[in-house]
């Protein structure tokens, strides 16, 4: 597999697929960010789509979160609102493509990885797919991916894993709380049902399915301004010296 960070698409058959990768476990720097961003919105305008399966490269993590090495570079806030702001316009362009977004999640997702698979509008993952929000630990908040997993796991649940911050919850809670449909023992088992699941998808009405999505994220009107709110408090808080202390300790 090449080492070198990339957002590709593929399509057949009706189903986008939309693969991300970076070779430091998936984390999610700017400009991938921006592309991921980009490639949602285009696909959704696509005519000949109808349904969008999101993944990640590699065997093992889903997504890491943040890119640490662009978080210890942060030496401003508008830096920090602007790198804080691409994991909420990826948030945005999913919560608004007119087409079902399947997520194949299959293994552990850390902090960011965990807003997109909150994001998703039906997620699937392997045993191997732990979640854990551990923004706190680095003197941060889940405040911008903080709606998205409220929105799928409620208060209780989201608070749970937010405060809990060192803590990798199991999929199996994930499922209970909501954030995943269905969970697969490995996944040569998950790729298989996904094909199937998207292609029975590809049955539906597309205007019943953009109609549909509208109604599902219903009371989310607000998030392009609520979530470059929440990117602003993290942008501010990653100049803390608490936070570049703690980055310090993760990058020795």
């Amino acid at each position: 597999m090449s080492q070198e960070a990339y957002v590709k698409k593929h399509i057949e058959n009706k189903v986008a697929t939309i693969e991300f990768f970076h070779p430091a476990h998936n984390s999610l720097p700017g400009e991938i960010l921006a592309k991921l961003a980009t490639t949602i919105t285009e696909v959704g305008k696509d005519d000949e789509v109808l349904v969008i399966v999101l993944k990640s490269g590699g065997n093992r993590t889903f997504c890491a979160g943040a890119s640490f090495t662009e978080l210890i570079a942060i030496n401003d806030e508008q830096t920090g609102e602007k790198f804080f702001s691409g994991f909420a316009n990826v948030i945005n362009a999913m919560r608004k493509c007119p087409k079902f977004i399947i997520g194949r999640v299959q293994g552990k997702t850390v902090g960011g990885g965990v807003g997109l698979a909150a994001a998703m509008d039906y997620c699937m993952a392997t045993k191997f797919a732990a979640i854990k929000l551990s923004e706190l630990n680095v003197g941060i908040g889940p405040f911008v991916v903080g709606p998205a997993v409220e929105r799928k796991l409620g208060v209780s649940g989201m608070s749970q894993i937010a405060i809990d911050a060192n803590t990798f919850y199991s999929p199996e809670w994930a499922k209970q709380k909501g954030l995943y449909a269905n969970v697969y023992d490995s996944t040569e088992e998950l790729d298989q049902a996904i094909a199937e699941f998207a292609q029975n998808l590809c049955q539906y009405n597309p205007e019943a399915v953009k109609e549909m999505k509208q109604m599902f994220w219903r009371g989310t009107e607000n998030w392009d301004e609520l979530l470059i709110e929440r990117a602003k408090i993290s942008g501010r808080l990653v100049l803390s010296d608490f936070t570049k202390q703690k980055l310090a300790k993760y990058n020795q």
